[in-house]
């Protein structure tokens, strides 16, 4: 290597014999001897070379910044300024791992300390891979492989609610109308129809059917509406009365009057049965008391259609044929909230069994709307136009899911789920509007009636517990048969 300095610098007056040093540290530096090969490079540039004062020098050696190099792949700590122990460190280090263990470069004395231990025939250059790190818990998706520590829950499979109907009854004179209410499930299992001026019995555990009252020629059966507990059974008429049946010993145990005209809604907490007239009234009745009826509620301007209890039997929603909704608590004459958002008559009415004060109303062919309430707050929750007349609701009690039954023009049953009102299902098989709707006491079941003249009976709820008990219901027995 000196032979070939001598002869780049053959002008220069050194020696290839000279013992002397090449820099002469006791010299000022602007002394010294440009003795050192970058010296002679710069000589060698700069030879008769006078730098103009307008012009930059711009030096051709490109120096790499390490600030921004993720020293974490090559197992190399990034050195940190102002520490000249590791500056040294990193940079005998560095050396070594390029031109290896014997190239005259050792490890520092400490390696353990500054930069963790590091093979001799590792090359710096050879990327390492990444650690996965953990993905945050914010994560709407998880990744393909499972992390450790975490449990993915796997999707469920949307519930698939039968298209058909299992059961079909033919049902001869049930009537064409939207303001009675001629079809209720028992608890004990029993459905009631309202045919003409009969009223009929359907034991769905065995499939038997008895006649329970026939009104005679000069009225008709306007509503029917089963006790909450027990066997009795209240029956409104065309006359304006209110009967009470028996219906274990079909005997008739008692007639109340004060309506003037037909009756076509009722409505049963505990002891007390709500009806509700075309002449604009509710009477509240106690079946213990001598008095036909106790109270007299007073507010529609026409009839009313629409009368449910809240499952607390605190409160008392009717509908009417006037587009209103009234809230009425066990003690008030008056309501004590009213709702006017609709614009047809309200029939359709259902409080949940999952949250207190929850209340859904339905409206007419010029409506078409499911409108939910919090009777507590006394505010609108939420309006779903269905885009047909709105004719019954009933809420779920295993699942949050309500079911609606519709008339103009589309006639179909819509399964919903609450609160994001999304449609489950909807069923089609009545040629007319689907006037009346029942559920069957372990809520899994549904029946339907229409002006067709036909029950139609749907499984679209799930069970409560996790096995279906259909043959407790007697829904063994398939097929399409006649009520009467």
């Amino acid at each position: 290597m000196e032979e070939d300095h001598q002869d780049l610098t053959s002008s220069s007056s050194l020696s290839p014999h000279n013992s002397k040093p090449l820099i002469n540290h006791n010299c000022p530096s602007d002394q010294m001897e440009p003795s050192t090969p970058s010296r002679l490079v710069d000589r060698l540039i700069n030879a008769n070379h006078h730098p103009s004062p307008s012009r930059t020098i711009v030096g051709d050696r490109f120096i790499p910044s390490r600030t921004s190099s993720n020293f974490s792949l090559f197992n190399v700590t990034s050195p940190k300024p102002g520490k000249p122990d590791e500056d040294s460190a990193y940079t005998a280090l560095l050396r070594a791992a390029l031109f290896g263990p014997d190239s005259g470069f050792p490890f520092p004395g400490t390696p353990d300390k500054v930069f963790g231990s590091l093979p001799l025939n590792r090359n710096i250059f050879r990327f390492k891979s990444e650690t996965k790190r953990k993905m945050p818990s914010t994560m709407p998706f998880g990744p393909d492989d499972s992390l450790p520590g975490v449990n993915y829950s796997p999707v469920k499979t949307p519930r698939k609610v039968p298209r058909s109907p299992y059961k079909v009854l033919d049902a001869p004179a049930l009537q064409d109308d939207f303001y009675l209410n001629l079809v209720d499930w028992s608890s004990n299992n029993v459905l009631t129809v309202g045919l003409g001026n009969c009223v009929y019995l359907w034991n769905a555990c065995s499939s038997k059917v008895t006649k329970l009252c026939d009104l005679g020629a000069d009225d008709s059966v306007c509503s029917v509406g089963w006790a909450q507990r027990g066997t009795h059974l209240a029956v409104g008429t065309n006359n304006g009365k209110v009967q009470i049946w028996d219906a274990s010993r079909c005997k008739r145990v008692r007639t109340m009057e004060g309506h003037r005209m037909r009756v076509g809604a009722l409505a049963w907490s505990s002891s007390v049965l709500s009806s509700g007239s075309r002449d604009k009234n509710i009477f509240q009745r106690d079946i213990r008391a001598q008095d036909d009826y106790v109270s007299k509620l007073t507010g529609h301007k026409s009839e009313v259609c629409g009368l449910k209890w809240s499952y607390d039997n605190r409160e008392l929603a009717s509908g009417g044929n006037d587009n209103r909704l009234f809230v009425w608590n066990q003690h008030s004459t008056q309501p004590v909230l009213k709702y006017s958002e609709h614009t047809a008559a309200v029939k359709a009415i259902a409080w949940s069994p999952h949250l207190h004060g929850l209340l859904a109303s339905g409206g007419g062919t010029a409506d078409r709307c499911i409108r939910f309430w919090n009777t507590t707050t006394n505010s609108q929750l939420g309006c779903v136009d269905t885009g047909s007349q709105v004719c019954n609701l009933v809420w779920s009690k295993n699942v949050n899911e309500i079911v609606s039954t519709h008339g103009y023009s589309q006639n179909q049953i819509i399964v919903w789920r609450y609160p994001s009102m999304s449609k489950l299902a909807t069923l089609t098989g009545h040629t007319y509007r689907v006037l009346y709707l029942a559920i069957s006491p372990d809520g899994q079941t549904i029946v339907t009636g229409a002006g067709d003249e036909t029950l139609r009976f749907w499984n679209v709820f799930p069970s409560s517990k996790s096995q279906n008990t259909d043959s407790e219901l007697g829904f063994l027995s398939l097929g399409r048969t006649q009520i009467r």
